[in-house]
């Protein structure tokens, strides 16, 4: 009951956020304009194959005069007075076929281009957020914007949008000519305009909210498989798979219903508008052939003009059609504009203050308050304040939700407080680039990140372009040289996704590995032995006592083993310093650091 209860509730949470995207956004192919910026680096390819789109149409169109000619002249033309002409259609033909391929290509090859600035743009600026915004959106969300609307935008840009423009030019074309060819057909045939246009506006509007709503379900679909894989062992470990695959099937059936939605309205545009405009080509025909009858047209102008009314009607089917594409990229477009326009809650300054370069840092928090966005009735941090002078080692200490893990969220800018300062190097950090003093920072998490890639790549993560001596030196302090050497491909050999294949002591040490060659000079340990045994524990300890011997250290720890010889330790807890001294002064005063202390040793 209690994990039924815990999918509606996150179904309802994602009906919530899908309802009221769908409340606040407009359904407009205007919202394809977000596309320009990414054409106008390619406007000389896009003009060559508009030249191209342009001459092929009028070609197109040159067509039906030679087959009206054809049919007039049929039994007057002599065998060598229909050779110029004939060849005169065929080089037609061949300039056609030509101009079609070089427009596809054209077309093609910038459609490839834009997507792929399209999705470097949109991963780059998601990389970018602060985690404020995935609080509230969930990463395989924005996976799909990535993969599945660039996909979808794709098709668009490559032929959906070369399609409506060439059948635009010969609806335009295709009137113009019809009505040269005989203009009372032509009026005739523009009455069932309106009979066409109405009903297709009409579905259309459906169409654009039913759209969007689909992509929203690919994309909610997406962010569920995302999650559940990414946890794939805690699901298995709980026999959560039978109701992972109940809310992912339910969640995909919900896509199919909106997939199907979207079809009906799609098939009822076709049915509805190739129904009339063929009708009225057959009420157009049949009334030119009276006229032919009567003398007042020849056969040839007839089929002249039959062939142009099915073209434009031909033009008009395939705009329906294209319609619908666009629609769907409009909306596919959106979702990815609505990441590239948002507003992070986080920026640099106009004017920034250069981080000085140092070989320790000193760091200073005043009167710091802090709560998550998602949760504002609760503070993390209550008006903490404290300094750690250069080249000190303090470490920060608590109950689990105490705040001490806050601190480094605050300290890396990842959020900023609602109220007070911290200072790195006496420098308020909101007035530094973030990447800059983000440089002189190396961060050991309490789960370290470890990429699908070889060990040495992923130690190299904390300094481009080390050297294969300095890795194998970090490796050689974080302890674990001598497992990655044992391995088939030694330090070229790959850690899976994850670093599954890993031991969870073993991705503590490359992540140990990875912030000792970052040298950087303030080190923040977040619980980065908490996964090793008390013998490797002992090794790294003296590891990391000689790196904070160099640079300033933060540690965060629930062993109290690891931060005994730290210059002095803060006791937290409720978003508060409570107590602060060294080891043994926190010991004599008694309160919480001598009660865990007693429970830890005591129990060891």
């Amino acid at each position: 009951m209690a994990e039924h209860a815990l999918a509606a509730n996150r179904m309802s949470h994602d009906d919530a956020r899908v309802s009221s995207r769908k409340i606040s956004k407009t359904r407009s192919v205007a919202h394809l304009r977000g596309l320009l910026p990414f054409l106008k680096p390619y406007r000389r390819r896009i003009a060559a194959a508009g030249l191209a789109l342009v001459s092929t149409a009028a070609l197109s169109l040159a067509m039906p005069f030679f087959v009206g000619t054809f049919v007039d002249d049929f039994e007057t033309i002599s065998e060598t007075g229909s050779a110029p002409l004939f060849w005169a259609a065929m080089a037609v033909a061949a300039l056609l076929a030509l101009g079609s391929g070089l427009r596809y290509a054209l077309v093609t090859m910038t459609g490839e281009d834009v997507i792929g600035d399209i999705r470097r743009a949109v991963f780059a600026k998601a990389i970018s957020l602060s985690p404020a915004y995935y609080e509230k959106v969930m990463t395989g969300d924005v996976l799909s914007r990535i993969n599945t609307d660039t996909t979808l935008v794709l098709t668009v840009v490559c032929s959906t949008v070369s399609v409506a423009l060439r059948n635009l030019l010969i609806l335009a074309g295709g009137l113009a000519l019809m009505m040269y060819t005989s203009f009372g057909l032509t009026v005739l045939a523009l009455l069932v305009v309106p009979v066409v246009v109405f009903p297709t506006l009409a579905l259309a509007r459906k169409l654009r909210n039913v759209s969007r709503e689909n992509q929203d379900r690919i994309a909610e679909s997406s962010a569920r498989a995302s999650e559940i894989l990414l946890s794939l062992q805690t699901v298995q470990a709980n026999t959560h798979e039978d109701s992972s695959r109940a809310q992912f099937d339910e969640i995909v059936d919900r896509s199919i219903q909106s997939a199907h939605k979207r079809i009906r309205i799609r098939a009822m545009m076709t049915i509805v508008i190739i129904l009339l405009a063929f009708c009225g080509v057959v009420a157009v025909v049949w009334n030119g052939t009276l006229k032919v009858q009567s003398g007042v047209m020849s056969p040839g102008e007839l089929t002249q003009f039959v062939i142009f009314s099915v073209m434009v009607a031909g033009s008009v089917a395939a705009l329906s059609e294209v319609w619908g594409e666009l629609v769907r990229a409009a909306g596919a477009t959106e979702r990815m504009v609505d990441i590239l326009e948002t507003d992070d809650t986080l920026s640099d300054p106009i004017d920034c203050v250069p981080a000085p370069i140092r070989t320790a840092s000193s760091v200073r928090l005043e009167n710091v308050t802090f709560h998550y966005p998602m949760r504002p009735e609760v503070s993390a941090l209550k008006n903490v304040s404290f300094t750690v002078d250069c080249g000190e080692t303090v470490a920060i200490v608590g109950p689990s939700g105490a705040g001490k893990s806050t601190i480094f969220q605050m300290l890396l800018r990842f959020f900023d407080p609602q109220s007070g300062h911290i200072a790195i190097d006496g420098i308020d950090i909101r007035d530094m680039q973030r990447a800059e003093f983000r440089q002189r920072i190396a961060l050991v998490p309490q789960d370290p990140a470890i990429f699908a890639a070889t060990a040495r790549e992923n130690i190299s993560f904390g300094k481009s372009g080390a050297s294969d001596d300095q890795i194998e030196e970090a490796a050689q302090f974080a302890e674990i040289h001598e497992f990655l050497q044992s391995l088939p491909d030694g330090y070229d050999c790959f850690v899976g996704e994850r670093g599954v294949m890993l031991s969870g002591g073993q991705k503590q040490r490359l992540a140990i590995a990875r912030a000792i060659l970052r040298s950087a000079p303030l080190l923040l340990l977040d619980e980065a032995t908490s996964a090793l045994d008390s013998e490797s524990e002992k090794a790294i300890q003296s590891a990391i006592e000689v790196m904070s011997h160099s640079r300033t250290t933060l540690i965060v720890a629930h062993r109290l083993s690891t931060v005994r010889k730290a210059d002095r330790i803060l006791v937290f807890d409720g978003g508060r310093i409570i107590a602060q001294g060294n080891h043994d002064e926190l010991i004599s005063q008694g309160g919480l650091y001598t009660r865990l202390a007693e429970l830890q040793f005591v129990s060891n």
